[in-house]
């Protein structure tokens, strides 16, 4: 009876093991192939919406500062869930549309548009008014204000919240395998339900997510030192 259940816990370890290496490579791949481009296009995409929104926010023009206001309310006050179903599922109610990543895309953007927005326009506050006031005494353009004056001041401002939005988006990016993107945690799922190794599989997945982040970590660590080294000068 003891050698029977030595030989099964044997048996059940090499089957773990076969499993956890063999569901490597996909897990890999969906992470390569989905998960960090996904993370990275939506992130370029929703810092140019972001910076749009944001300048938006403190024009003087109250039409558009309005808009920007009710955009930013909108996705701030829903669910990221909410807003992927709507555009995968609730859009071809009215006839339009689109791909799974491609809906992931357009999401994630407007998302990450929305809260970086606010990023953006807490650090072009930070900047004094009176570097502006100086800029146009110069006789620099508004344009040419915000090129050469505020905004290489406002990155530096902005670096550290929007890196860790950035670390956030590589996690929300699991939420893409509900509108079937073959994403990293989506493969996780897809291989787990076929030998029930959720513990396993959901185990391995989050390793590799926090392998990825660890990773960006580091690289905000540097960029931030770099930077302050920058000030320190």
């Amino acid at each position: 009876m003891y050698l029977n259940n030595i030989m099964i816990e044997d048996e059940r370890l090499e089957r773990i093991i076969s499993i956890a290496q063999s569901s490597l490579l996909p897990l890999v791949k969906g992470a390569l192939y989905y998960t960090i481009p996904l993370t990275v296009i939506t992130f370029s995409i929703g810092l140019v919406l972001a910076v749009v929104t944001a300048l938006a926010r403190i024009s003087e023009l109250k039409l558009l500062a309005a808009l920007a206001r009710v955009y930013v309310s909108a996705i701030r006050g829903t669910p990221l869930l909410v807003q992927l179903f709507i555009i995968f599922y609730g859009l071809p109610n009215l006839g339009i549309t689109i791909d799974s990543f491609p809906a992931a895309v357009i999401g994630f953007s407007l998302n990450v548009g929305a809260y970086a927005s606010e990023i953006v326009r807490a650090a072009i506050l930070s900047i004094p008014k009176g570097q502006w006031e100086a800029a146009y005494s110069l006789g620099m353009s508004y344009r040419q204000t915000l090129k050469r004056i505020i905004f290489p001041q406002a990155a530096r401002v902005s670096i550290p919240p929007l890196s860790n939005t950035f670390i956030s988006l590589v996690k929300d990016t699991s939420l893409a395998s509900l509108i079937l993107v073959a994403e990293m945690f989506r493969k996780a799922q897809e291989i787990a339900s076929m030998n029930y190794e959720f513990l396993l599989l959901y185990t391995e997945t989050g390793i590799i997510y926090w392998v990825i982040c660890f990773l960006l970590s580091i690289a905000q660590d540097r960029i931030e030192k770099r930077l302050n080294r920058y000030i320190a000068r």
